[in-house]
């Protein structure tokens, strides 16, 4: 294609051309048979297609199959492109032969003579040699043409879609190849041609075409008062944009910009900035922490009239104050980098906000209408110092006018990012492809003989239509006019959402209306399209990037909004533009009275705006989600104007644009026209999608348009998928007709004639049939295919890519319908052409069902709630969450089934609305959910404690009652004060009593004789309104889930179940002897997007945000060996932190998503407590929770010789996290959240137990080596450093209140490592155990979970050396008056001396009881005794510890306090007896209550050890 300013010498330059071809060979357009490893040739290799193009970005190298000879182009035309990824086509040229080339995975990875244009820059083996060359090959689309060329002087020329973009590099060899790139966004070429381009008689002749050009230019622009450049000297004439650089595609001369002229920013910045993109990019790292320190500065002073602009790429919604932009004297290399630049005393010109600063102070406080605390992302901001020294800004394009006069003729441009402003781009105007389309529609605007082919070289000659309504050929930066000036769109709309404004090419007359169809929609974008009109002419505005930043002549629909001038005038006008869909029409017109009216799918919206004036221009907004329209040409067919009473025709549904077509063709399946809320149908009832993707997961079902036929298949491709959300498309059939389904929010919430597909379970009725069958819908990626059909004999197949997977279900009914949900991740689907009858002989055949595995890989399915439930209550998330939407009552729901004996139902609580009082009830119910009516149950009870048509057994508050009559009293802490992100959770145990489960606590029996088929029953009453379910049914086979024995002879016979720590020791034998020389583990270079590697691999860094920070192992993990990381810095700003786990495929080529917990294929994940499959939760309550893992907290993975994975923490194994991990596998690692850098563990450390792999297990160590259950040598201890205390909120809670004590701190114990958070969090992650023994005799006591340990200053009595060793440990509670006689006394006091609350003095009966007088004692003198327990269950009682309140000094908030002591007993001073208060209950379940309570009135027989504190 020749340039349209050279068609005058078109035809000489080609018939020449022709001649001269003639006398030369002709060389192939093909490509080399070798190419990249996902390369895919056809065509007779001139087609080039990339492999997996969502998954991989790289490896698409294609050479071309000869040398290239000199003069010769090498054209591709780019026929494929895909969003997913940034980049796009490469082009070059190298000297390699490809017959012995081993391919690198991308052009730039080519050395030994390899010249490559990338983006706008051009690369020698690997370097920049050239930056801001020709046109940016990112911003090619498809069906755009780029070649490459070596001409005769050895010179290296990109051309694009026909045009030279000029010297690329000079001094090449002679024998090249061409080579193309396949890379990022780019994945399909096709050779077009490799011939020397159309020429005339020489260099010469083209000289003179570029100076045809360039004086027609100039001649036109300046009869406009504009100014364009002088293509061929690359010098700007005082043009605003202007600059030294040449322009793309006419031909940049010798005298150019060179590579060291670009204008970026310095290396020297502030210190919090970060620089990319050849330094053309800063960037403010921590800015959620941060607002300052955030100075960049340009790498050399500004030209007189050159323009230094920026684009805002992003901001932060945290601070006030944003972007700041001006010039400074000051030298960057001299520089001392201040805070903020309006700090600078000297030499400084900054705007602020809408105001004008010099050397820190205002001089000018309204300098403009804009200011740019408000801009948003994607605006631009430039500035340029006149040759007269005035100084100006420009927003968006628009000259603000003179911000100083007299500006210093030295000045560097300055950038603040202050406050919201996070990052900016230099933008360089000179090279974009919309600069250039700008001066052209400029000049074809002014005369229409420049740019537009002779009209002798016309052969089909437009029939000239006077005065037809087109769009203006000046449009919006991002904007494209194509179809003859009918339609315009924004090519690359998933990449920008503004600078789409397009005009009409002449002003509206009177009573015109001009109307454009919406073509095409995106869904990534807020916000979408606007249309309106405005005073300005399109040919001498400069557009800004939305229309409603034109502060002047200008009235604009946005939303449901009428704005002028950028000032909203009408709120609530109107049917919202952000809800339409592709298809919808919306127009505008100006009547003769000067009203402005506004039409939506033909309806008028009525009177906008008064007294408009007569020329304006129509314009629309290509905003946001809108990325095309089409002016409509049927106007004289549209309804009357407002003034007549006519509503016109039927408006365009919003919801379902497109209507289904009644084709009787032998394929006459497609999508039913009745569907889901959010579902779209399209392209004649082929295509469905679901709409607002990223915001909306369910409600999008839809259903074939007719039964399916005996042996039918109807088949799906998966077309588009987003990674927002888990779960995938579900797929089956139903038995319901379309015209009588109530559409629900997903499929499987039908709970009659409905069969379906979900992961690999298969579903009747909303219920699990099976699992594990033989495909995983989850796992399905795009361009997938699903089939479904219903065989002659009623059985269900579906089809994975046109396989069978065997059969799904039987006993079908005759009359099904296929089912689509697209839900989750799946977002778009079309019927493909293989859906239709089958073979006959696939239709009645007998097919063998697939075997699949005996055993599920995860433990477990995750229960679900019954579909009948209070009238109040929506089910969401396929049954596994409810929703309370109205009132405080009518909240009641059941699981699914009846409860299976010590199977645990538990849920989360998700929301609370304080508004209300009361809370959660749970409980267990004969009621049989099935037998009830059909939802919404109005006649079902509105609270638990009403429902008495069966026996029920609830829990409410801390009572339990049974069938609303109370049983017991203070049974645990009351349901009330729980609140988000608490568990609840009920089970019928093998002794037919009920227990609650509070934060995976039993509670203990609360009800007795409960029957045997009962379910689970929860009232989402008062304060709690969303729950969602945590736990999962039990697994047949218990075997299958049982932990492996680690090793048979793990243990010595020593002590008989004295072993309460967890096992530490996997590696015996000849596991050991292979851990002997581990493999050395680094993390692979393929990572996640945020991630930094130093320290030789061994050290990751999440360098920006909270995701984007996925890690795997270079090399996999061996068996049995322990591989560990160290937490080494974590960020409170974020929520969440780390989780870790394997993945059981090489990682070299895995697309790293944002978050680990979107991997989907062989992935073991440790998140928080829980262990994720697949994304699925198959455990929960393992080990300790990650989240609350402090900086020094080391963390390990070891896969045992069984194929198990253990966690282990600080060296403690945490036992089996899951079961048949494949081999090889990998380590994972998410730096997600708080977690910012972590550290592999190489100086291997031994799995616990004595130095150099010597394993000690628990029998080998003494019994007093157990310390509150930390174990000596076995059980590791966190070092002060990374003691978990550290970061423990309840921890530092409790030691608040103990500082409100005011007790002396020589009674404390001086070393902090001691003091221990026995909180649920802190435990885990130590890893203790519930109890353990101690003493001689040994004797069992409880650590006391839930409360925190003050170590107690040990004073020297009683035989202390040999207290730790050989007394028991108990406690005693006691109350916040009595702390300090006891403190004082260093003793426990008796019930008389220390305190009203305690208990009196207790006469027992029976022989030897306390009760009775010692026979030494004084008979006028009572010998005062004290109550100990070996639990804090029992000495923790209200009773003995009474609560007190108190306000938290930092919170504000009011508490509940208890106080105990942690004691030495010595053996044989204390009596064991039954609990002295009458309670039946047993109250521990290790210590029976006849034995709970001990009594010692031996003085000197305790020893104080510690302080305890609980808070509530």
């Amino acid at each position: 294609m020749a340039s349209c300013p050279q068609a005058t010498l078109h035809c000489r330059k080609t018939t020449l051309g022709v001649v001269h071809r003639a006398a030369r060979a002709k060389m192939a357009a093909e490509l080399h048979p070798r190419s990249g490893k996902l390369i895919g040739l056809s065509n007779s290799n001139r087609t080039a297609q990339r492999n997996q193009p969502v998954q991989e970005f790289n490896h698409g190298l294609v050479l071309s199959r000869e040398p290239l000879r000199d003069r010769d182009v090498f054209t591709v035309c780019i026929d494929k492109k895909v969003n997913s990824w940034s980049g796009s086509i490469e082009i070059g040229v190298t000297a390699l032969d490809p017959a012995g080339l081993e391919f690198p995975s991308s052009a730039t990875g080519l050395k030994g003579g390899s010249w490559i244009v990338s983006g706008c820059s051009v690369l020698k083996d690997g370097r920049s040699v050239l930056e801001e060359y020709g046109h940016d090959l990112d911003q090619l689309g498809e069906g755009d043409h780029v070649g490459i060329q070596r001409n005769g002087k050895g010179e290296l020329h990109l051309w694009v879609n026909g045009q030279d973009c000029g010297t690329a590099a000079s001094g090449l060899p002679s024998r090249l190849w061409a080579v193309v790139d396949l890379y990022g966004k780019c994945t399909q070429v096709t050779v077009v041609s490799c011939e020397p381009p159309p020429e005339m008689d020489g260099e010469e002749d083209e000289e003179v075409e570029d100076e045809i050009v360039s004086t027609q230019a100039v001649s036109i622009m300046a009869d406009a008062s504009l100014v364009i450049y002088h293509f061929k000297s690359g010098i700007s004439n005082s043009s605003p944009a202007g600059n030294s650089g040449g322009v793309a595609g006419l031909g940049v001369a010798a005298g150019g910009m060179t590579t060291n002229d670009a204008l970026l920013f310095h290396e020297k910045c502030g210190t919090l900035i970060k620089l990319s993109n050849n330094n053309k990019t800063a960037e403010r790292r921590r800015p959620l922490d941060e607002f300052n320190n955030g100075v960049v500065m340009t790498n050399r002073p500004l030209r007189n009239n050159e323009m230094f602009e920026i684009r805002i790429d992003k901001l932060v919604d945290k601070w006030s104050g944003s972007i700041e932009i001006g010039v400074t004297t000051h030298n960057p290399n001299n520089l001392d980098y201040p805070a903020t630049m309006t700090n600078l005393r000297s030499g400084t010109i900054m705007m602020s906000g809408c105001g004008i600063l010099t050397n820190g102070k205002g001089t000018r406080r309204e300098y403009c209408e804009f200011s740019l605390d408000e801009l948003q992302e994607g605006d631009h901001i430039g500035l340029m110092r006149k040759a007269s020294g005035a100084l100006h800004f420009y927003i968006n394009g628009i000259d603000q006018g003179v911000a100083a006069n007299q500006t210093p003729g030295v000045v560097y441009g300055v950038v603040d990012l202050y406050g919201m402003a996070v990052k900016v781009t230099i933008v360089h105007n000179h090279n974009h492809s919309d600069r250039l389309r700008r001066n052209n529609a400029i000049m074809r605007a002014l005369s229409p003989d420049v740019g537009r082919p002779r009209p002798a070289l016309s052969l089909t000659p437009e029939p000239d239509i006077p005065d037809r309504l087109l769009f203006h050929l000046n449009c919006g930066q991002k904007a494209a006019i194509i179809s003859d000036g009918r339609t315009a769109l924004r090519p690359h709309a998933t990449d920008d959402f503004n600078h789409g404004v397009v005009l009409s090419n002449r002003p509206l007359h009177s009573n015109e209306v001009f109307q454009v169809r919406i073509d095409k929609m995106v869904d990534k974008w807020a916000g979408s399209i606007e249309i309106g009109v405005t005073t300005h002419n399109p040919a001498y505005l400069q557009l800004p990037s939305t229309m409603t930043n034109l502060r002047s002549g200008t009235w604009m629909m946005t939303g449901n909004g009428v704005m002028h001038n950028g000032t909203t005038i009408l709120d609530e006008y109107g049917h919202n533009l952000d809800r339409l869909k592709a298809g919808d029409t919306v127009g505008v017109v100006r009547k003769e009275d000067g009203s402005l009216h506004f039409f939506v799918n033909g309806v008028p919206q009525g009177p906008a705006a008064w007294n408009v004036p007569p020329s304006v221009y129509a314009v629309v907004d290509l905003y946001g989600q809108a990325a095309q329209a089409t002016i409509m040409d049927d106007m004289a067919d549209l309804p009357p104007l407002p003034d007549d009473s006519s509503e016109g025709p039927t408006a365009m549904s919003p919801g379902s644009p497109c209507s289904v077509s009644g084709a009787t063709a032998a394929n006459d399946l497609r999508f039913h026209q009745l569907h889901g809320t959010n579902a779209v149908i399209t392209n004649g009832g082929r295509t469905a999608l679901r709409q607002n993707c990223r915001s909306e997961f369910n409600d999008a079902i839809v259903i074939s348009n007719r039964c399916l036929r005996d042996g039918e298949l109807f088949e799906i491709v998966i077309q588009k998928m987003v990674d927002r959300w888990s779960g995938s498309i579900e797929a089956g059939v139903t038995a319901i007709r379309p015209e009588e389904l109530e559409f629900p929010n997903t499929m499987t919430d039908i709970d009659y004639d409905t069969w379906m597909l979900s992961g690999t379970a298969i579903m009747q009725d909303g219920n699990t049939m099976r699992n594990n069958y033989g495909c995983d819908l989850d796992s399905l990626t795009t361009g997938s295919r699903i089939g479904m059909m219903r065989t002659a004999t009623g059985d269900l197949h579906y089809f994975i890519n046109g396989l069978d997977q065997g059969v799904a279900c039987t006993g079908l009914p005759p009359e099904v319908y296929a089912v689509i949900d697209l839900y989750g991740q799946c977002v778009q689907v079309s019927i493909t052409s293989s859906s239709g009858p089958l073979d006959n002989s696939l239709c009645t055949s007998n097919i063998t069902e697939k075997s699949f595995p005996i055993q599920s890989p995860v433990a477990g399915v995750a229960h679900r709630l019954h579909s009948k439930h209070g009238k109040n209550v929506v089910l969401l998330g396929d049954g596994c969450q409810a929703l309370r939407v109205d009132g405080y009552a009518h909240g009641i729901v059941f699981s699914a089934k009846e409860l299976k004996t010590d199977e645990v139902f538990e849920v989360k609580i998700n929301k609370v609305d304080d508004r209300w009082s009361g809370s959660l009830h749970v409980g267990l119910t004969t009621l049989q959910p099935p037998d009830l009516p059909s939802c919404p149950l109005s006649g079902l009870s509105p609270s638990l404690t009403q429902l008495r048509s069966k026996v029920t057994w609830v829990l409410a508050g801390s009572e339990v009652r049974r069938n609303g009559v109370l049983q017991r009293q203070n049974y645990s802490c009351s349901l009330d004060r729980l609140t988000v992100g608490n568990r609840v959770g009920v089970k019928r145990c093998s002794d037919d009593t009920m227990h609650i489960l509070i934060d995976g606590e039993d509670m203990g029996p609360a009800a007795t004789a409960v029957a045997k088929n009962v379910y689970a029953v929860l009232d989402l009453y008062g304060k709690v309104t969303a729950v969602s379910i945590v736990s999962s049914t039990l697994v047949e086979d218990s075997e299958s889930v049982k932990a492996p024995s680690l090793s048979p002879d793990s243990c010595s016979e020593g002590e008989e179940d004295s072993t309460p720590v967890r096992e530490v020791c996997p590696l015996r034998g000849s596991c050991l002897e292979a851990a002997l020389v581990p493999t050395v583990m680094a993390f692979l270079e393929n990572h996640g997007k945020n991630i930094q590697l130093s320290n030789q691999n061994l050290t990751a860094a999440r360098v920006s945000s909270y995701n984007q920070g996925l890690l795997v192992t270079a090399q996999a993990l061996p068996r049995q060996q322990l591989f560990q990381v160290c937490i080494d810095r974590l960020n409170p700003s974020w929520t969440s932190s780390l989780s870790l786990g394997v993945i059981g495929h090489s990682p070299d080529r895995l697309n790293f998503p944002s978050t680990a917990c979107c991997l989907k294929r062989s992935v073991w994940l440790l998140q928080r407590d829980s262990v994720f499959h697949n994304s699925l939760k198959i455990c929960e309550n393992y080990g300790p929770n990650l989240d609350t893992c402090p900086e020094g907290t080391i963390l390990g993975l070891l896969v045992d010789s069984s194929g198990c994975l253990h966690l282990f923490v600080n060296g403690m194994d945490q036992g089996v996290a899951a079961q048949d991990i494949p081999s090889p596998c990998y380590p994972l690692i998410d730096l997600y959240g708080q977690c910012e850098q972590v550290t592999i563990v190489t100086n291997h450390v031994s799995v616990v137990g004595g130095e150099r792999g010597d394993m000690r297990c628990q029998g080998d160590m003494e019994k007093a080596d157990m310390v509150d259950g930390i174990k000596e040598s076995v059980c590791w201890t966190p070092p002060p450093e990374v003691n978990p205390n550290k970061t423990c909120e309840y921890q530092a809670l409790c030691s608040r209140f103990k500082e409100l004590l005011t007790l002396p701190d020589g009674y404390f114990n001086e070393d902090a490592k001691y003091n221990l958070c026995y909180c649920e969090s802190c435990h885990k992650l130590r890893g203790d155990e519930a109890y353990y023994k101690r003493g001689e005799p040994p004797r069992d006591y409880a650590l006391p979970f839930g409360w925190c340990r003050f170590a107690l200053q040990i004073k020297t009595h009683c035989e202390v050396s040999n207290a730790f060793k050989k007394w028991h440990i108990a406690y005693h509670g006691t109350s916040v008056g009595s702390l300090r006689r006891i403190l004082d006394h260093n003793q426990l006091l008796s019930a008389e001396s220390s305190s009203i609350f305690s208990l009196s003095t207790v006469k027992t009966e029976g022989h030897g009881s306390y009760g009775e007088p010692e026979e030494n004692s004084a008979p006028e003198r009572e010998v005062p005794r004290v109550q100990l327990s070996p639990t804090m269950r029992y000495s923790g009682l209200e009773v003995f510890a009474p609560k007190v309140q108190f306000r938290d000094p930092r919170s504000l908030r009011c508490h509940q306090a208890q106080v105990g002591f942690q004691v030495c007993v010595r053996p044989g001073s204390y009596k064991v007896g039954p609990t002295s208060l009458g309670i039946s209950e047993p109250l521990d379940p290790r210590f029976s209550n006849a034995e709970i309570e001990w009594i010692t009135k031996e003085k000197g027989g305790t020893l104080l050890y510690g302080l305890l504190i609980r808070v509530e």
